[in-house]
């Protein structure tokens, strides 16, 4: 067995996870960062997040391009969006795209601005950006379909951890899978709870930045309190069997006890 072959099926897991919580349907990708090669990146071919397995991912260079010359499957089409940010990002491992329907609003009206509400919404950190697509390239589709459009959004993302796509859905960007899934799990509900917030009237007490730093300083994404809900959320999407627990020092996801 590749020593590869886990962390792809933590990347299957990862899809099956972001689909069973809403916050990707048919369309929306999950990637990961090659570790041992960083201009490389796994994501899967086209295909619905629910229905991947392990035979669906495949290796992308950070153009957004199949290593293997031979790969003739269709592949997302906004593919684009996770090798331009891992190309200006190096500190990033894991990349989401989605078009979760409760963050859609923030990205369209300019009066209130997606902020931290929640203590699990404090991982999107204090600033999260929109980009519009049509300030630098026009009328288009609203999709990101070549890197100069990837770039400009990657650019607009800057050193986030989440960008807001006007009319379209948003990218969030992490230091490891399990945080970026995390990340795209609690973004909608902080959304969410926001939202009606705003409906109930009266000022809106957002997190502080020393609320943020506290509950982002105590995080890591290989602690008992991460994998719980990681376990929590692989066996909800019926792929608990799939799971492989951290190590005994919690050097993650991929190596068994």
């Amino acid at each position: 067995m590749s020593k590869l072959d886990p962390l792809i099926q933590d990347l299957v897991i990862a899809n099956r996870i972001l689909a069973k919580e809403d916050v990707v349907d048919a369309y929306g990708h999950v990637s990961m960062r090659h570790p041992d090669n960083p201009k490389h990146f796994f994501i899967s071919r086209s295909l619905a997040p629910e229905l991947i397995e392990k035979g669906d991912i495949v290796e992308l260079d950070l153009d957004g391009a199949p290593v293997d010359a031979d790969e003739k499957r269709a592949l997302y089409l906004e593919r684009f969006i996770h090798a331009a940010i891992f190309q200006l990002r190096p500190d990033v491992n894991a990349v989401v795209h989605a078009h979760a329907e409760d963050t859609l609003p923030f990205g369209i009206a300019k009066a209130t601005k997606l902020k931290p509400v929640i203590h699990s919404g404090s991982f999107i950190g204090m600033d999260v950006p929109v980009w519009d697509i049509a300030k630098k390239f026009g009328a288009t589709n609203v999709l990101v379909t070549n890197m100069a459009q990837g770039l400009d959004l990657a650019k607009t993302l800057g050193k986030n951890s989440v960008a807001l796509m006007r009319g379209h859905g948003f990218a969030s960007a992490a230091r490891s899978l399990i945080e970026v899934v995390r990340m795209s799990v609690y973004l909608p509900r902080n959304a969410r709870a926001l939202m009606r917030a705003k409906q109930l009237g009266g000022p809106i007490k957002y997190l502080s930045p020393g609320e943020i730093d506290a509950r982002n300083a105590g995080y890591s994404p290989y602690s008992p309190e991460t994998w719980r809900a990681w376990e929590y959320w692989a066996n909800k999407a019926a792929c608990g069997h799939m799971l492989t627990r951290p190590d005994a020092q919690g050097h993650g996801h991929g190596h068994k006890k």
